[in-house]
């Protein structure tokens, strides 16, 4: 931008003959303006008609007009007309901005792009927020990795003064972490410290994951958490400075250096208590988890807090004040901790409030709750209560929190929540030498008219297979601790050996014995027909269950769920013992009985370690073989991966006949790919079998592993998994691809 102060030639002869003594002005005029008014430009200057002037303070009254804001250019005229001084200031105008346009951005949209313009259409061009809306725009770009982007702000001015403003863009190219590399860490390795920050180095999948791109904020908080590693080792007086960053190799890579000056490593020291001790000192040191002597860890000095705060919070003491003081000596290098403790006044519910869900009825959120009002606060039952209410799966966020009450002594108990849908519709295709292609859809509601109702209608179409379901579950009956359901169901199976043909339905109840499990009691009664055996079976089983059966079973069952989160866990199990017994009239007589549990382990950089596993027992309790349908089948994506569907198991001829026994593990290793998009990448090993006789268990076991994808799409969590068969039988596939959507793994 050019300023251009200029005084007429005029005015200069003026000057030099009015010295220093200045000028008389008898008037001040304003030409050149617009849309600015003429009464708006002459209260900017503190001139006046009648003031005696020096050039000095003509000079600073053009600075005051165009610190408006508004102009382009000022200049200043003085006229004499029959002996009076006029003072003209002579204005250009800045162009009214009417539309703002971007060229070159292929990277980012204008969606994007566009809110991130200071300036507003119609609007007077400004040149500081042009200027700020470019630096903008460049830190957009440079959190996509684009630090090279040159921005240019171009303007086309009409005849009515009227422009166009477009943001010429030249991104160049993305500029990824090359290296992360430290100086003065000789306590913690590299690997280590790079393990603890987000900010990565670039890796092959980065064009799809945005990994190693360089981000301040997120920097800052990486320097934070050095330290907070090195604290955790001793070093208490650890410094780290801010990040030196490089461009390299051709300037399309960045490296960023990091110094750290560890300084020495503090041990603990004595431990002590004071203030109200709510329990003897011996007692409340087991609640710390550091010891004397041993090296200091400031984050097992904050979970001792929080252990000791949760001890008084959940008797009440909800202000509970625990500061930790500490004494650190240099000389012996140690550090003495003193918990000064201030309890406070007990404090007691005094009402619940339930805000932002628009669809759930309060009582659905209400008991999910182990605190009522009028009861004593407790912070494990408040933090129970926040992880009950996010395992619903009907919220998208769900913040619990605490406010005064009407008095001193009592809180009022804030539950809010954000809706997201509960309603889904599902779909998934796969291939089986069983089924084929295989379509599948299913709509379900887990929140049916905000009740907490589950609702669930299935449909699973192909070329071999049919399937219609229809279920309901009522998680609270009659607003009771009883879990109430129904299902009713039928199936055409067109299987390689032969059809098979089920109509049934099933009633369930359910009641908690225990902290996160729940038993079961459910009567299934259902209607078979096996026919239109393949030419060529010679498979004895199969042949003697030709024709119509009828199941009246009765299944009592125990559940277990205490994962950390129900829709994503990282910790936790989840255990099921199911006993079946058939026999309560039908024709169909035997006993089953299957165990399963699944735990899951967190792990570095969020990832997650699981181990499934799954075994199963049926016996004939009748003079009856074991129905086939009620036999074991494994292979597949749900069981064991790298084999087609119902193909791992005992065999009669080239007949499959399904095991009286199974068993089989599953290893996995659950890693991020983009946790924006919420994608994952697995890696597996699976392993087992299905036997005919319970006293081959565990023998000749088949072996898979192979690497998949899963995504908690809009339409439901997705699986691509491909596994490999470690060692192929005749007439097998050495890897097996198989895909779904909308079923949970």
């Amino acid at each position: 931008m050019l300023k251009r102060l200029l005084l007429t030639l005029c005015l200069l002869l003026f000057a030099v003959a009015a010295g220093a003594q200045g000028f008389k002005v008898s008037d001040i005029q304003i030409e050149g303006n617009d849309r600015i008014e003429t009464s708006t430009i002459l209260a900017a200057t503190p001139i006046k008609p009648g003031d005696q002037v020096t050039l000095g303070e003509v000079d600073a009254a053009m600075h005051s007009i165009f610190a408006l804001g508004r102009f382009e250019d000022i200049s200043a005229k003085l006229t004499e007309v029959q002996g009076a001084k006029i003072l003209t200031f002579v204005v250009t105008e800045l162009p009214l901005v009417r539309d703002i346009r971007f060229e070159g951005n292929d990277e980012l949209s204008e969606e994007k792009l566009r809110p991130l313009v200071s300036l507003k259409i119609p609007e007077i061009y400004s040149y500081a927020k042009v200027a700020q809306s470019i630096q903008k725009i460049k830190n957009a770009y440079a959190e996509e990795g684009y630090r090279a982007v040159v921005i240019k702000a171009d303007v086309k001015i009409d005849e009515q003064n009227e422009a166009v403003l477009t943001f010429k863009i030249t991104e160049g190219e993305k500029v990824l972490i090359d290296a992360i590399r430290f100086v003065g860490n000789t306590a913690i390795d590299a690997d280590d410290l790079k393990d603890v920050m987000e900010t990565q180095e670039r890796w092959w999948l980065s064009w799809m994951t945005g990994r190693g791109i360089y981000q301040q904020d997120v920097m800052d908080l990486d320097v934070e958490r050095i330290k907070a590693a090195y604290q955790d080792k001793g070093y208490i007086d650890v410094k780290v400075k801010q990040p030196e960053l490089t461009l390299v190799k051709d300037n399309r890579y960045l490296d960023i250096l990091i110094e750290i000056d560890e300084g020495p490593q503090y041990r603990v020291g004595t431990i002590g208590f004071k203030g109200d001790l709510l329990k003897p000192s011996d007692e409340l040191l087991t609640l710390v988890s550091l010891k004397p002597g041993e090296i200091f860890n400031r984050s097992e000095l904050r979970k001792s807090i929080e252990r000791l705060t949760d001890l008084y919070a959940d008797e009440g003491y909800a202000h509970v004040n625990i500061a930790p003081l500490s004494n650190k000596h240099k000389k012996k290098l140690t550090i003495d901790l003193m918990f000064d403790i201030e309890e406070g006044v007990q404090v007691y519910i005094e009402r619940l409030e339930v805000r932002g869900n628009t669809q759930t009825r309060d009582k659905v959120i209400r008991r999910e709750m182990p605190i009522i009002e009028g009861d004593k606060y407790s912070a494990s039952k408040i933090k129970e209560g926040n992880r009950n209410i996010r395992n619903l799966g009907y919220f998208e966020e769900v913040n619990v929190t605490t406010r005064p009450g009407s008095a001193e002594n009592q809180a009022i108990l804030d539950i809010d929540v954000k809706e997201q849908p509960t309603g889904t519709f599902s779909i998934g295709f796969g291939y089986s030498s069983v089924d084929q292609f295989v379509l599948q859809g299913s709509v379900s509601q887990n929140n049916f008219m905000g009740y907490g109702l589950k609702l669930n209608l299935t449909a699973s179409l192909s070329s071999k297979t049919q399937t219609y379901s229809l279920g309901v579950t009522d998680p609270y009956f009659l607003d009771t601790d009883w879990t109430v359901g129904f299902e009713v169901y039928k199936t055409e199976y067109e299987y390689t050996d032969y059809s098979e043909y089920k109509n049934g339905g099933a009633i369930r109840a359910g009641y908690p014995i225990a902290k996160d499990t729940k038993a079961f009691l459910s009567y299934r009664y259902e209607q078979k027909q096996i026919l239109d055996v393949a030419p060529g079976v010679t498979s004895r089983t199969i042949l003697d269950a030709v024709g119509d059966s009828t199941l009246s079973s009765i299944t009592g069952e125990i559940s277990r769920n205490s994962t950390d989160n129900h829709q994503d866990p990282s910790r936790g199990g989840i255990s099921h013992f199911t006993l079946e017994y058939a026999g309560l009239g039908g024709t169909e007589n035997y006993a089953k009985m299957l165990i399963e549990h699944r735990q899951f382990f967190p792990l570095f950089w969020d990832t997650v370690f699981s181990i499934h596993g799954e075994t199963g027992y049926v016996v004939a309790t009748g003079s009856d073989e074991v129905p086939l349908s009620e036999r074991f089948y494994l292979g597949g994506i749900r069981t064991i991966r790298g084999f087609k569907t119902r193909e791992v198991g005992p065999k009669s001829g080239d007949d499959f006949i399904g095991g009286k026994a199974m068993g089989y593990l599953n290893f996995e290793y659950l890693f991020p790919v983009s946790k924006k998009l919420g994608l994952k990448g697995v890696l597996f090993y699976d392993t087992g079998n299905a036997w005919l006789d319970g006293g081959d268990y565990l023998s000749e076991m088949r072996n898979s592993v192979g690497a998949g994808i899963r995504w908690n799409s809009p339409l439901g969590p997705l699986r691509f998994e491909w596994g490999y068969n470690l060692a192929p039988e005749q007439d097998e596939k050495k890897s097996v691809f198989e895909f779904s959507i909308g079923t949970a793994f």
